[in-house]
């Protein structure tokens, strides 16, 4: 994996192995790293993490974090974006700049209350303009993040005038 890489994929208390090893994958095919804070509610060792991971996870880039301020430390002043439901401006207007910083909530809570109130003007979210009143799968926000950064930088001529 590169030192420097496109995005940093941060995951805030992951809950889910099935999530965090599609997100692994998706981290590896974009040469993204993958950032853990700590809670997380599974075990390395689980059949559900390695099987979405695949043969895929032995080459992700992982960094595993006590909270999120060693997440702060290590990002130290990179552009910092939060992916929440709860966020008024869409991502399409996310600035993606490459070694952004791109933060999601756990499946269950999102991201905590402390983190919308410090961080308000960088959350965005993703419009869902269904009548359903979920959300979406935490490993498809992920990918739908990191697909639209990634045209941005790596096309920037297809972008909207």
């Amino acid at each position: 994996m590169s030192s420097d890489p496109i995005f940093h994929i941060v995951l805030h208390a992951p809950e889910i192995p099935q999530n965090t090893g599609n997100i692994g994958r998706i981290a590896c095919c974009t040469e993204c790293r993958l950032h853990l804070v700590k809670p997380i509610s599974f075990s390395f060792d689980d059949a559900h993490l390695k099987r979405a991971g695949m043969d895929y996870w032995r080459h992700v880039d992982c960094v595993i974090h006590e909270d999120f301020e060693s997440v702060l430390k290590t990002a130290d002043g990179a552009p910092m974006y939060f992916f929440s439901t709860k966020a008024k401006q869409c991502y399409w207007d996310c600035p993606f700049e490459r070694g952004s910083y791109l933060v999601f909530g756990s499946e269950s809570k999102g991201l905590p209350q402390y983190m919308h109130d410090t961080y308000a003007p960088q959350f965005y979210t993703i419009p869902m303009p269904g009548d359903f009143n979920r959300s979406l799968n935490l490993a498809n926000s992920t990918a739908v993040a990191v697909y639209e950064g990634l045209r941005r930088i790596l096309h920037p001529e297809a972008s909207p005038k």
